[in-house]
């Protein structure tokens, strides 16, 4: 096989991206198929390259998922690296790049089993109301709004906290009308963006949580702000995918840096789609190709 294109375990997460991925690469001669991470027996070391895409099933076991990527990266050429696998599946991450300074939404760490009452994470920055969501997830899973002082809320905190990692960050209203813009970036250039806005009286803007996305033309102050987080990333990245929302003061910053299996919009711009499946098949080996 030229090139897996990984997806989910039974392949349930398959998508219109995929699709037209594989699409693109076999018409370009190459042999490409589907294959999930997990779930059934693939002899990586016959792959000439594994392109990580909608496996967002990990987040429930993510060491799994890590060890996985380290073995098949000494197996054959898995994109992205294998380093940036372990590093972006955990987004205690946004606390690195915020101490590098880079604009990042205010995220508080607490560890697994921690004690702290969210009333109290609270107080300390004067938040009202935050978004608290696990270190490791994928697609708002056991994401919540939630409001200081609100008894359901830190019950279900205490709950959360005592079996996982927690982020805290505070609730950014914007969101609510604006949504994120989501800017793609192939090989460290960028390519195209969409706007994902939440449906109405929701938070959310996954299309699991009935969000809509839409092309868009990024501002200047979000391509300066998206150039500087990718460049930042010092990484060997085939794609990336920098969501960005803005604060109360109309500032854009990073929502998620996500360089492991984003959702990269390709049906929004056939060019970015060309360009992608141009870059993997310069990484397939000559001996391979056709």
């Amino acid at each position: 096989m030229d090139v897996a294109v990984v997806t989910s375990k039974d392949r349930v997460h398959f998508n219109e991206d995929d699709r037209l991925l594989v699409e693109a690469l076999r018409a370009r001669g190459l042999d490409a198929r589907a294959v999930p991470w997990c779930g059934e027996p693939v002899d990586w070391a016959g792959v000439g390259v594994a392109v990580i895409r909608s496996t967002w099933d990990y987040s429930e076991r993510r060491d799994v998922f890590v060890a996985w990527a380290r073995a098949v990266a000494q197996a054959c050429d898995l994109v992205n690296p294998a380093a940036v696998v372990a590093d972006n599946t955990d987004k205690r991450y946004l606390v690195r790049l915020a101490r590098e300074g880079l604009p990042v939404v205010p995220t508080v760490v607490v560890p697994a089993g921690g004690m702290r009452s969210l009333d109290d994470i609270l107080a300390a920055p004067g938040w009202d109301e935050v978004v608290i969501k696990p270190v490791v997830s994928a697609g708002g899973r056991d994401t919540y709004r939630v409001r200081a002082g609100d008894a359901l809320a830190a019950s279900r905190w205490r709950e959360l906290v005592a079996r996982r990692a927690m982020l805290v960050q505070p609730m950014m209203r914007r969101v609510l009308d604006e949504g994120e813009v989501s800017l793609i970036y192939l090989g460290g250039r960028f390519t195209h963006a969409v706007r994902k806005r939440p449906r109405h009286g929701e938070y959310r803007v996954q299309d699991d949580h009935g969000g809509t996305v839409e092309a868009c033309t990024p501002a200047r102050d979000e391509r300066r702000v998206a150039d500087a987080i990718v460049a930042a990333a010092a990484a060997d990245l085939d794609y990336a995918r920098v969501d960005l929302v803005r604060d109360e003061a109309g500032h854009p910053r990073l929502m998620e840096l996500e360089l492991v299996e984003p959702e990269l919009f390709l049906r929004f711009d056939a060019g970015a789609l060309e360009a992608l499946a141009d870059r993997i098949t310069r990484r397939v080996p000559r001996g391979r190709r056709g």
